[in-house]
């Protein structure tokens, strides 16, 4: 099926849109979209691209024209209008003594809503503050409650590697990170170490997860015993899953011996020091922190 993929400003993620029949899109162009919010200013991301029905979400929302140069005054000017308007919505809350923070303010293309962006721990009931923030603004009030990622996206950042944060930069969709991945790639298990700006664990965990879990197949267990080729037996003390190479400690009598080995050279090997009762503890405290 042939569509046409956008973009928003607030998103990286390129969203499927039906093109009108005959129209040329070019990458870059700007176009007027009925998107489930509204009419929005979008840009195209993708030309006109065949993709299976199966990766659609149907009913396909169609593009309703190219965006004249009013849309995009109109544009900047909402914009310019949003950003005035958080710090009075900001103080509003804070006023009002609701446990909310507010992360953004938007108001529509044609200035007939004002959609309020916020993160909350529980559910809140802003019902008295939407009538209060009608008759500040005089236009339709609409609070969105978001979660912590999406505030990351939304409000971008540079992330503990010194790039942007990917949800804010690229990714079209937010990884399924666990605990499981971190471990897998020998990462330290402190949150504060597998923490993005969001607070959950970084979603660039999952990058490369496929590739070592499939590498630690084939590793031994840190602690464990392992048998080489000549017959000498040493502990794994360290693993290099990207070289894929043991680090043993041999001892013989009053002589210990350290040095790297790559996985053909090994033979048998026992379990390692750590039994999955010890795993499934620190799963379930590192879920407390993070979740």
């Amino acid at each position: 099926m042939e569509v046409i993929g956008i973009k928003f400003e607030r998103s990286p993620k390129v969203y499927y849109f039906a093109a009108e029949d005959g129209a040329e899109y070019t990458v870059g162009d700007a176009v007027i979209v009925d998107s489930p919010h509204g009419i929005e200013l979008a840009h195209i991301a993708m030309g006109r691209t065949d993709v299976e029905k199966e990766k659609i979400t149907q009913p396909l929302k169609r593009i309703v024209r190219f965006a004249t140069d009013e849309d995009k005054d109109a544009y900047d000017k909402y914009a310019e209008k949003s950003r005035e308007a958080l710090p009075e919505v900001r103080a509003r809350v804070e006023k009002s003594g609701l446990k909310m923070k507010v992360t953004d303010v938007e108001f529509t293309l044609d200035g007939s809503k004002l959609v309020i962006y916020f993160t909350a721990e529980q559910r809140v009931d802003f019902r008295e503050l939407v009538r209060e923030l009608a008759g500040i603004f005089h236009i339709r009030i609409e609070l969105r409650q978001i979660g912590a990622r999406d505030e990351c996206r939304m409000k971008g950042g540079v992330a503990p590697c010194g790039r942007a944060c990917c949800c804010s930069d690229y990714i079209s969709d937010f990884a399924h990170v666990t605990i499981k991945m971190a471990k897998n790639q020998g990462l330290s298990l402190n949150p504060a170490k597998i923490s993005g700006l969001c607070g959950r664990l970084m979603c660039c965990l999952s990058y490369e997860n496929d590739y070592y879990a499939e590498v630690n197949k084939r590793m031994p267990k840190l602690g464990g015993k392992v048998k080489l080729a000549d017959g000498r037996e040493g502990t794994a003390i360290a693993l290099n899953q990207l070289k894929e190479t043991v680090r043993l400690k041999i001892e013989k009598g009053d002589e210990v011996e350290i040095a790297d080995f790559a996985l053909s050279e090994l033979g048998q090997r026992s379990g390692g020091a750590a039994e999955e009762s010890d795993l499934e503890k620190i799963d379930e405290e590192l879920k407390d922190l993070l979740d």
